[in-house]
């Protein structure tokens, strides 16, 4: 004779066991030291002020509004 099995205490223990598998991918994927996260911070600052100090400046020559709307001051000036 087979044995009888409460469907509910099944069901209830099929989605325990769904819920440890997920918890236990999530501590995976999401759980680092504090250590981590500040070592992660510090080389995401460093490369931040790397990049900054390689940006080039724009030259001093050149307006806000480009060559196209000094040319057009000019030319709308005469009669």
């Amino acid at each position: 004779m087979a044995e009888i099995v409460n469907l509910n205490r099944a069901r209830k223990a099929r989605a325990r066991a769904a819920a440890l598998a997920t918890a236990e991918a999530n501590r995976a994927r999401f759980g680092r030291s504090k250590a981590e996260r500040d070592a992660e911070a510090a080389d995401k600052a460093r490369r931040e002020a790397v990049l900054d100090g390689a940006k080039r400046d724009a030259p001093s020559g050149t307006s806000s509004s480009g060559p196209e709307g000094q040319a057009g001051e000019r030319l709308g000036d005469r009669p």
